[in-house]
């Protein structure tokens, strides 16, 4: 289950939402919420009197998913930067090498089946392990407790979405996606799945809102629902009184990490036409610009001498990127999109995300208190690796988390947060592009560093006249000076506007 404590601004992400996709019939088999069977239960207006002939209905074709994980263990050598450090995991006269330790991993989710041949849907991060994990094994447990092992046959990290294929010939029971478009506030619905890794729950609840965005990328778009979802309902159904999958349970808001009345499904309008080309094994293309955007507030209208909160406001363009080949600037305001206004339902990046990639099409924006139109080729997304490395970096923003490379050791020590310097990042700061070093993302108020004045932004070119490309670089100072009795590391720090200077940090 993904939480959602804060809101953020992305990258521009997205892909092509084109009509509802179907069930998958295979022979005579028929979905489990075919119009005729559920018409039989649930009256056409409002909820029935009971949910139970609905859930009997529907939950033969929810599963259970459990993956299983092989996960590197980080080693830390306690003897680094002294005589004794190579004698560290050595096992015998002939290894000289530290072997890597590994450990199992799990996780627990749902899913539901869409196709008689056994396909099925689910979130990405139930089935996805992280950077140190390699995913071996996927069982789908059927309601009745039978298991099968399952393919992953396609994901898609932006959308949050998965694909998966039961390795087995026999007919499964299935349902199929509705039309989330017709979801209203007040509306029934039913949510199935394995919460804390309790198979078949369902629970009831309205629709509390349609269409919210809760940080403005390009799939922030989400049903609101007061039905209680948990850890374990991720990639599960969200059904309204019809028997229709509107939604594919996906994120809580909750300070305690339970259910509080506040969750989210990805609608189907979104996630149906990305599970069809993801069974299909095609590609996931979507627009990009290549810029970072805050919603227009009312105190940024005004000093804008807006006569309203409308649009987005650019805060940084990517070099070379499609909206700077369009002539967009930071401090634009972009009002319009391909003819379509950008409101708080309806942002930038859901409607670049939406525009095939090569696509000609006019933005509006205003410019010093100026309407102005430019076009604009849409480019095609990078992959989550290249913008993770391209990524624009905003001095006056704070990274919601240390980089994946990091073992912690800079964290502890200095108190900084730092990560790899790209050609993008340099290009933003006012460094040459072919600047070696890395960037602070973030200082700990209470670490030596914030004493003698390094802050976000700065960049480390070198730490004990060594130069510093990557963390492992930094990492094997701080063990070196350790190692040697010393309290504290010379940094050479570049700051935008500046000559480099050299400041000696204390080691914590």
């Amino acid at each position: 289950m993904r939480y959602v404590y804060g809101l953020t601004t992305a990258l521009l992400v997205g892909g092509a939402t084109l009509s509802l996709a179907t069930g998958f019939p295979a022979g005579a088999q028929v979905a489990q919420n075919d119009e005729a069977a559920i018409e039989r239960i649930v009256p056409r207006q409002g909820a029935p009197a009971s949910f139970a002939d609905l859930t009997a209905q529907l939950q033969p074709a929810v599963v259970n998913i459990s993956t299983r994980q092989r996960i590197e263990v980080q080693q830390n050598n306690p003897f680094a930067g002294t005589p004794f450090a190579d004698f560290f995991g050595r096992r015998g006269n002939n290894q000289q090498q530290q072997q890597p330790r590994f450990r199992e991993g799990q996780s627990l989710g749902s899913g539901f089946i869409i196709s008689a041949d056994g396909y099925v849907v689910t979130n990405n991060h139930v089935v996805a392990p992280d950077n140190r994990a390699t995913l071996e094994e996927i069982t789908v447990t059927m309601p009745d407790g039978t298991e099968y092992q399952a393919s992953l046959v396609g994901a898609d990290p932006a959308s949050d979405l998965a694909v998966l294929k039961i390795a087995s010939n026999r007919t499964f029971p299935f349902v199929q996606f509705g039309n989330s478009e017709e979801a209203r506030v007040g509306d029934w619905v039913i949510a199935i799945g394995n919460p804390f890794g309790l198979g078949g729950t369902v629970t009831s609840g309205i629709v509390s809102s349609v269409l919210r965005n809760t940080g403005g990328g390009a799939y922030d778009r989400y049903i609101q629902t007061d039905a209680s979802i948990n850890r374990g309902n991720s990639g599960g159904p969200l059904f309204d009184m019809q028997g229709n999958v509107i939604g594919i349970n996906n994120a809580i808001i909750s300070p305690n990490g339970g259910s509080v009345g506040i969750g989210f499904a990805i609608p189907s309008e979104i996630a149906a036409p990305i599970v069809e080309q993801l069974r299909a094994g095609e590609e996931i293309e979507r627009g990009f610009l290549g810029v970072s955007i805050v919603p227009v507030s009312d105190d940024l209208a005004d000093s804008l001498g807006l006569p309203r909160n409308r649009g987005e406001f650019v805060q940084t363009v990517q070099e070379d990127g499609a909206a700077d080949r369009a002539g967009i600037r930071p401090g634009d305001v972009v009002t319009a999109i391909n003819g379509q206004p950008v409101t708080n339902d309806q942002t930038l990046s859901f409607l670049i995300a939406n525009i095939a990639p090569g696509t000609r099409i006019p933005i509006d924006l205003i410019r010093d208190g100026e309407e102005r139109r430019v076009t604009a080729t849409v480019g095609k997304r990078p992959s989550e690796e290249e913008l993770r490395r391209q990524q624009i970096f905003d001095p006056d923003a704070e990274p919601e988390e240390a980089p994946e490379e990091s073992d912690g050791t800079i964290e502890e020590k200095l108190g900084l947060q730092v990560l790899v310097l790209t050609p993008q990042i340099a290009g933003q700061l006012g460094a040459d592009a072919d600047t070696v070093g890395l960037v602070i993302g973030a200082v700990d108020p209470n670490a030596d560093a914030a004493r003698k004045g390094l802050r976000r932004g700065d960049i480390i070119l070198s730490a004990n006249y060594r130069p510093v490309g990557e963390l492992a670089d930094l990492e094997a100072v701080i063990a070196e000076a350790e190692g040697s009795g010393r309290e504290a590391v010379l940094l050479r720090v570049q700051r935008r506007g500046g000559a480099p200077s050299y400041i000696a940090v204390r080691l914590r």
